[in-house]
């Protein structure tokens, strides 16, 4: 997608499609003006057809008089200093409307428009970003791919008030297509079915991330290396499964060599049976999720790469497929994890944690100045949040509140939850260091409980995107959450 940022005539405008916004109470923006004046049918076409400028109103209109472009769309946007989630939303039904149309090039006037607490930047960063997510599908499992969608636009133009804006906003364009690659990369990983997408397919994926990229390194780890570093509780998990466990180094480097990175650890569990606790029959298709947190650490890594912003991140994901079998490991059997520390295994369910647990502890060696894991961890996140915010625990209150405020400008939020020592107690095990479940009560704050056990050297973060990473029923598919998220924590920390 090729992107711009110019000052914009409306009425001379060529594009496929001229965008325009309109507000509540018959307000025009100034190039919804311009057209009124030229042609004077605007106000009587919107008028016609019930547009009222509301938030996410749309109006599509074939070239009115005096204007050059093959089709107009007006956008309502309810004010002209919306809230930054008001404008995400009208984005995303500007592109729905857009959908039947075969326009190519589209022109998007936002003069007179300003995001309230929000810069030029992050506005044209939705905009692209917005549009690329639109133009993911998958179809690689079909025998018929089906009829592409006409819309699938090749260049962007966002009109700006003077020619002084335009680096700005192209910076926040390219940085929108960046991050939607990444993320449907993310996407993409996650919708693949667990017989193609496993623990060795990711390594191959990271192997090709890495091709010809002078700032990226990859290393793989075998069962055999996993076991001569003491990984014997990652290596539980993966022991009733036929398909090897892989840990997968991925290094950006970027900045000084000096400079501490910062290290992603992905839950990549690439098929969750739940092993010998099995789980039940109903919606365990939906368990070829459970390596979205892996899943979008390779977002983040695609995005990086695009880039290229001066920062070292170090990813590390441990991929398992989680069997029963004859060899797999049986409730009540005792683990030594990489730190040394044992765990009764309670629940072979509760799988996540003791794949993470020697990650983080992998992680040490490169003394990151952060780390945050990202895992679909359990249930109960689902239960206390819901689809719509990401569980956040931290050891550290300024990494949490970086987070968070990384997740509020980039529209995909999370919510804090508390990792007291009180909970610490429910993981008491009689035979190990402690067992990897501490029953029904306060489920997520024991699972991160459990991770904090391995996390002492340095300041941590906790993301369970359990309820946030794929969606269930007529649209089922992964989200690519939470890339945004954890894209613009790691732009705030470059250099």
């Amino acid at each position: 997608m090729q992107t711009t940022a110019k000052v914009v005539n409306a009425l001379t405008d060529r594009s496929d499609c001229l965008i325009v916004t309109a507000f509540e109470n018959q307000q025009w923006s100034p190039a919804a003006e311009a057209l009124e004046k030229q042609a004077g049918q605007l106000a009587a076409l919107c008028k016609r057809d019930g547009f009222k400028g509301k938030e996410g109103e749309t109006l599509l209109l074939p070239t009115p008089e005096g204007t050059t472009a093959k089709r107009v769309l007006v956008l309502g946007l309810g004010s002209a200093a919306p809230k930054a989630a008001s404008f995400q939303r009208a984005l995303g039904k500007a592109v729905e409307a857009l959908k039947t149309t075969p326009a190519k090039s589209l022109t998007l006037c936002l003069n007179g428009v300003t995001v309230e607490d929000r810069d030029l930047r992050w506005t044209a960063r939705q905009v692209t970003y917005t549009l690329g997510l639109s133009q993911y599908r998958f179809t690689r499992c079909k025998s018929q791919k089906g009829e592409a969608s006409p819309f699938a636009p090749t260049k962007v133009t966002l009109g700006c008030a003077k020619k002084s804006q335009a680096a700005e906003i192209n910076a926040g364009l390219s940085e929108g297509v960046a991050l939607a690659k990444g993320t449907n990369f993310t996407r993409e990983l996650g919708d693949l079915p667990g017989n193609i997408c496993t623990p060795s397919y990711l390594a191959t994926e990271a192997r090709k991330l890495a091709r010809n990229q002078k700032k990226l390194s990859v290393k793989v780890l075998d069962e055999k290396q996993m076991k001569e570093l003491g990984m014997g509780s990652l290596l539980s998990v993966s022991a009733g499964s036929d398909e090897p466990a892989k840990l997968i180094v991925m290094e950006y480097k970027g900045a000084a060599k000096t400079e501490a990175p910062v290290a992603l650890v992905g839950k990549g569990i690439t098929f969750d049976t739940g092993g010998i606790s099995l789980k039940p029959g109903a919606g365990m298709d939906e368990m070829k999720f459970d390596m979205c947190g892996a899943a979008s650490v390779f977002g983040c890594m695609q995005t990086l790469i695009e880039l290229q912003p001066k920062l070292n991140v170090v990813a590390v994901v441990a991929a398992a497929e989680n069997m029963p079998s004859g060899g797999a490991t049986k409730p009540g059997d005792i683990v030594t994890s990489m730190s040394g520390q044992t765990i009764e295994v309670l629940n072979t369910d509760a799988e996540g944690r003791l794949v993470l647990c020697d990650a983080l502890t992998y992680v040490e060696r490169f003394k990151p100045k952060a780390v945050v894991d990202i895992a679909t961890l359990t249930g109960a996140c689902v239960i206390a949040l819901g689809n719509h915010a990401t569980g956040l625990y931290s050891n550290r209150d300024e990494l949490a509140e970086a987070l968070l405020s990384a997740g509020e400008t980039a529209g995909d939020r999370a919510w804090r939850l508390p990792l007291w020592d009180e909970y610490q107690k429910q993981l008491d095990s009689n035979f190990a260091d402690m067992a990897n479940i501490g029953g029904r009560e306060a489920g997520s704050v024991t699972a991160a409980c459990f991770l904090s056990r391995f996390t002492g050297k340095y300041a941590w973060a906790h993301l369970d995107i359990a309820g946030t990473a794929w969606r269930s029923g007529a649209a089922k598919g992964a989200t690519g959450r939470p890339v945004p998220l954890l894209m613009h924590y790691l732009l705030s920390q470059a250099s």
